[in-house]
Parts: C-alpha cells; sequence; structure tokens
C-alpha cells in the first residue's frame, strides 16, 4: 500500500541540551513530546499511537505508562539510528489503516553523561548469533567504520581530502546553530591534521557523542489541515537491512541501494528532484557511501561528489545537514535518524536559519543508517514535501 499523501509531519521538536546529567532518559523522552506537539497544537490527550525505539527505557509499555498516554498502536522497532526514520513510515502506514490519527515518535538518551563512545567495545549478549564470531576480535564502532573507508579508497581511490569536506560542510552550517556542540568553522587541513582515531579515519571524521533527543507528531490529512502549521507531507519510504551474508559482503555499499529506490517510487521523484537532503552522519565516510546509494552520484565518485563545498547552503548543488549533523550539532544516544527528519522539517516550513534555508525548498530527502557500515546495518530512506 502506498502512503503518499495519507499522513502529514505536523510537529517536531529538538531538544537544546547536549549534555543532560540531572536529567533521567524518561524525562528527556517527555521534554521532547511535550515540545512536539506543542509545535503541532496538540495535547498528550489526541495521541492515539506511539513509536520508540531502543533507546526509550523499559521499551513502549513502559513510556506509555510514563507518559501518561491513551493509545491503541505502539511500534517500538529498533534499526538502530535508522529507526526513527523508519518509525515516520511505520506512523504513517498505521495512520493510512486507520489504526491511529495522531502518532507520537520520541527519541533520548544520555550517552555523554554516561560516558559512552564508539571508540570502546561493543557490549554484545552471548546469545545473539554473530558473537562467536566477531567477539573475539573486539570490534567497535569506529574501526569497524575505518574497515569501510579504508576499502572504499581502495576500490575507487577515494581520498582522506574529500572525506573532510564533509566535514567542513557540517561545521559552515553548525556556525548558525546555537545549540551545536561544536561551532568552530574548520578547514580541510584542520581535519587532516587531527589525531588519527582508527586508520584512516581521524578525530574531525568522527561524530559527537551527546545527550539529547528529538520527537516528531504524524497525523492523519484531516487532522493536518485543521491545524495552523505548514503542511509537510510524507511521499514516500523505504527500508532495508543489510548484512555480512557470511563474510561474502562488499564493504563499499549501504543499505540505501535499496531503501532509496524504494522511496524514489513511491515518491515519484528521482534524486535531480531533492532540494536539500539529511543524511546520516555518524562518520564522514558514512556520507559519502549513502549519497552515491541513494543515486546522487556514480558509485565511485562520492569523493569528488562531496568535494569543493558541493554540500555547503548557498553554495554547493546538493546542502546538506544545515543543522551541523552528527558531525557537529547532536548525535543523541547514537541514534540521529529523527535529528535528520527534525531538520528536513525546518528546511520544508522555511524555518532553518536564514544563512542555511534552502532557496525554494519543496523536496527534501532523510537518511539513515543504524548498527555498521562494516557489519550489519538498516538503513531507512524518507521524502517528504512541501503542500
Amino acid at each position: 500500500m502506498s502512503i503518499k499523501g495519507l499522513a502529514y509531519i505536523a510537529g517536531a521538536f529538538e531538544h537544546s541540551l547536549r549534555k543532560a546529567p540531572n536529567k533521567s532518559v524518561a524525562a528527556l523522552h517527555a521534554e521532547c513530546a511535550k515540545g512536539a506537539l506543542e509545535d503541532a497544537g496538540l495535547a498528550f490527550a489526541d495521541v492515539d499511537g506511539y513509536f520508540c525505539a531502543g533507546d526509550a527505557p523499559g521499551g513502549v509499555l513502559s513510556m506509555v505508562d510514563y507518559l501518561g498516554l491513551n493509545v491503541r498502536h505502539v511500534d517500538g522497532t529498533d534499526t538502530g539510528g535508522s529507526s526513527y526514520i523508519a518509525h515516520v513510515s511505520h506512523a504513517a502506514h498505521a495512520i493510512a489503516a486507520g489504526k491511529c490519527n495522531v502518532a507520537l515518535i520520541t527519541m533520548a538518551g544520555r550517552p555523554r553523561s554516561e560516558g559512552r563512545s564508539g571508540v570502546k567495545q561493543k557490549i554484545v549478549g552471548a546469545n545473539v548469533p554473530d558473537t562467536p564470531f566477531e567477539l573475539p576480535f573486539g570490534p567497535t564502532a569506529v574501526n569497524e567504520y575505518a574497515m569501510a573507508t579504508m576499502r572504499h579508497m581502495h576500490e575507487y581511490g577515494t581520498t582522506s581530502e574529500q572525506l573532510a569536506w564533509v566535514k567542513v560542510a557540517a561545521s559552515h552550517h553548525a556556525r548558525y546553530n546555537s545549540n551545536a556542540m561544536l561551532r568552530d568553522l574548520v578547514t580541510v587541513q584542520d581535519v587532516l591534521e587531527s589525531p588519527i582515531i582508527a586508520d584512516p579515519l581521524h578525530k574531525l571524521d568522527c561524530c559527537v557523542v551527546s545527550d539529547g533527543g528529538g520527537a516528531l507528531v504524524v497525523v492523519k490529512p484531516e487532522i493536518a489541515k485543521s491545524l495552523k502549521r505548514p503542511l509537510v507531507r510524507v511521499m514516500g519510504c523505504g527500508e532495508a537491512p543489510k548484512g555480512l551474508l557470511g563474510g561474502k559482503t562488499d564493504l563499499t555499499y549501504t543499505g540505501a541501494i535499496w531503501s532509496g529506490p524504494r522511496a524514489f517510487e513511491e515518491a515519484g521523484v528521482t534524486p535531480q528532484d531533492i532540494k536539500y537532503a539529511s543524511i546520516y552522519d555518524s562518520f564522514t565516510i558514512t556520507v559519502l557511501m549513502q549519497l552515491e546509494d541513494l543515486g546522487f552520484c556514480e558509485k565511485g565518485e562520492g569523493g569528488k561528489f562531496v568535494a569543493d563545498g558541493n554540500l555547503i547552503s548557498g553554495v554547493g548543488k546538493l546542502p546538506i545537514n544545515t543543522d551541523g549533523g552528527g558531525l557537529n550539532n547532536n548525535h543523541p544516544a547514537s541514534r540521529g535518524g529523527i535529528i535528520k527528519v527534525i531538520e528536513a522539517v525546518r528546511q520544508l516550513r522555511g524555518e532553518a536559519h536564514p544563512q542555511v534555508q534552502v532557496e525554494n525548498c519543496d523536496i527534501v530527502l532523510a537518511h539513515g543508517t543504524g548498527g555498521g557500515l562494516a557489519s550489519r546495518h538498516g538503513s531507512a530512506t524518507l521524502i517528504m514535501g512541501r503542500v
């Protein structure tokens, strides 16, 4: 069933805190929920569908109880950083099927306060099927992404200088975001001179670790049109997992090669129609590979595509992550997908900072990966339009 035009994003809210040592994770979820509902002009009593992922303490049952919701539909799908892009799709499908009318999606976490980061060895349960094959090698997020980076460089000649341009673009945009963790403008040379964390990734190739969160409200068309908010229509969605296939996989592509075409087909648009893109940026290589796989350039041409300011709003032909993204602004609980949707909504509404607002922004894309590029991950692609 196509969901094109059958659901609208009515509310969006990003928490302003980047460190919250004195707040519980549940409280952050609640504050984000309140902010998104107020943005939409709705109340908790209006919510009849609730969506969250693994960052929600206790899952959907505990959070519905904590938030005092009276719902008839819940969804606790967890695909890591792509979860909340997928949840917009799931909410739209639920609304189209008559399962709910007002869907609340919340995300929050405190990894910065709790001392978690991508340089620490992954903690994987003994019953997870990949544990005996991977855990003996001590995998961390950063060395898995470094493997994918090195392979892309080997196959296509991608350079560290080209990757650095992704960070440079993020820093250009973060200057105008008063809540961004890192607001200083950086150069390609700055990135290359920052310490190597996992060869060939430098410190400035890596995203920030932040507390905080965000929330979205997805509603049926009749409700959206009754609210005094700009209309943001859900046009197309796609989801896809990618695994290691018993070691027979290629590390140079992501699940976007499947989720992207599905979203574009449902929306009835092409990559050339996209005015702005929110692209998951856990690392600079993540952006480059996803842009290739989504069809913004040919495979292997990502290095050239991201270079020379091509991702900077008002300068390049595809502005991305105009809030500063996960590299500079916010990457709460390693689940930055919801922030990608929030900034895309701002762009469609014309509510981004004037210095980064994209002119005539009527069709946007938000895409995320959850998991690891060099292991298993989920991809989710969402296309939205201004009415």
